[in-house]
């Protein structure tokens, strides 16, 4: 797992930094940041654990946490942002949300999704996204940009992976996200997890990107392998 999706894993860490230096240089933008800190976690947590369904025994339903237990540090960062910046609330909506995903919502996501196919998860992403968009309540809200990033997972994970047509798919809908608030203000809340899932798949992509399988020819055969490949009787000497 380690280094699987380079290009996501250094956004994540850049998106953690820039979220800790909001309080000084734009605190208006630190619910933001939180949204999509939540999301991307909840991204990198369901690659790194795989599984369809939990296992037997009680230790297993916190077996994502003993995993990488250093994780954690991450929400504990993210409170003391919210806390420098002055906003109690928004400290104890991550702390509580954090404890909520994964203590609750993430075993329960893998106990109803975990097996499910790429319609099943491609039909829950739009559900969330919307859901996302016009909850108000922050611990919920926040709960919520979570579970978006381990169905947005969930769905790369089933899909064409490193495909420059899915490449090609995933960077659309983000251009669509970010001019959608433009045309209709309105849509920002919405539009806002819609463009973090797809930067997300697009930075997984761009790990994965891959050329295209091209059929094979006789002719882009080196010369002197191409020879001994002919039958006995159209071979001919090289010049």
């Amino acid at each position: 797992m380690n280094g699987e999706l380079r290009a996501l894993g250094v956004a994540h860490g850049l998106l953690l930094g820039l979220a800790l230096a909001c309080p000084l240089v734009a605190p208006d933008l630190l619910p933001w940041g939180m949204d999509a800190l939540m999301l991307i976690g909840g991204f990198q947590l369901r690659l790194a654990d795989r599984r369809f369904t939990l296992r037997s025994g009680t230790r297993e339903w916190v077996s994502h946490i003993i995993m990488a237990p250093s994780r954690l540090l991450r929400w504990g960062a993210a409170a003391v942002v919210a806390l420098i910046a002055g906003d109690l609330r928004l400290a104890g909506a991550i702390l509580t949300a954090a404890l909520a995903c994964e203590l609750l919502a993430y075993p329960l996501a893998t106990l109803l999704i975990g097996r499910r196919s790429l319609i099943h998860a491609a039909g829950a992403l739009p559900l969330l996204i919307a859901a996302t968009g016009a909850m108000g309540q922050p611990a919920l809200h926040l709960i919520l940009c979570f579970l978006t990033g381990v169905t947005a997972c969930m769905v790369w994970l089933r899909g064409p992976d490193g495909e420059p047509r899915a490449l090609a798919l995933a960077l659309g809908g983000g251009v669509a996200a970010i001019a959608a608030p433009l045309l209709f203000p309105g849509a920002l809340a919405f539009a806002a997890p819609t463009f973090a899932v797809c930067a997300a798949w697009t930075l997984a992509h761009l790990s994965m990107l891959r050329r295209p399988v091209m059929p094979w020819r006789l002719s882009a055969v080196p010369a002197n392998l191409a020879v001994r490949l002919r039958p006995a009787g159209l071979r001919q000497p090289l010049p």
